[in-house]
């Protein structure tokens, strides 16, 4: 896929990963439009790349429709919607449990993939087909002790891509997931003296950012790339867990319209 000409909604796009996408997008020659609740940080990001921005609360449902509706109309269309909009959670499940926090976490992290989906399809499906590229995380590959509600809604993500992945792919619409380890960005500004500690690098974003490009261009239905740093981006070799099976021990296929056994296939 190359770029120029294309209409690319971010969310999250006023700081870190989101910005990083859009302006590498818009060097590209993309319509960049920035979607995020921080007004001033994003209409100067949207500013800066000739692109228009629009409040949205990716925990809105309407707001997501509102954002693609903008695209729409200031564009013509829409072929690449990347949701890339996240907090960090910074508590865990004993006595620092925050109920209303975790409501706004799983709000946006993990709900504003599922709304973001849900308003871009039909944008997309009226242009014959494009893209969408949600910022998952490697919280959502592995284990994250510092964080296990994040993990939580990261490893929602992951399993949402997965699933959409071949479900999407007949409307010619690939969907995908980044998963990148600790960038400089504001989610890991509580944490970062840990992980420094620990001997992990930090990446700069522009690494992350190349990933997106990359699964952009190459990226197939359903596919969660690893980032990390000092090695090539691809996509996660997920291992096969044991499927189901019919009385018979017969093998029994999930495919996206219904079941199937291996004599059926």
């Amino acid at each position: 896929m190359e770029f120029d000409g294309k209409v690319a909604l971010i969310t999250g796009g006023a700081n870190g990963i989101g910005a990083g996408v859009a302006r590498a997008l818009a060097e590209l020659g993309a319509r960049v439009v920035v979607a995020d609740v921080d007004q001033e940080r994003g209409k100067a990001v949207a500013d800066e790349v000739d692109g228009v921005f629009t409040h949205c609360d990716v925990r809105d449902p309407e707001s997501n429709q509102a954002a693609v509706g903008l695209a729409e109309r200031q564009f013509g269309g829409l072929d690449i919607a990347v949701l890339n909009a996240g907090i960090a959670t910074g508590f865990g499940l004993g006595e620092d449990f925050d109920p209303e926090r975790y409501r706004t976490v799983m709000g946006v992290n993990l709900d504003g993939v599922v709304y973001g989906v849900n308003a871009a399809l039909p944008a997309l499906k009226k242009r014959g087909g494009g893209h969408i590229i949600a910022t998952a995380s490697m919280a959502g590959l592995v284990a994250m002790p510092l964080d296990p509600v994040y993990g939580a809604n990261k490893a929602a993500v992951v399993g949402l891509v997965r699933a959409l992945g071949p479900v999407l792919s007949a409307d010619g619409v690939t969907v995908n997931a980044v998963c990148p380890s600790f960038a400089e960005t504001a989610i890991i500004t509580g944490f970062k003296d840990t992980i420094q500690a620990a001997g992990m690098p930090v990446m700069d974003v522009r690494e992350v950012v190349d990933a997106f490009l990359a699964v952009l261009r190459r990226g197939k239905g359903g596919e969660c790339w690893f980032v990390q740093s000092g090695r090539p981006s691809e996509p996660f070799a997920f291992g096969t867990p044991p499927g189901p099976r019919t009385a018979d021990g017969e093998r029994v296929a999930v495919r996206s319209d219904r079941l199937t056994t291996d004599q059926e296939a």
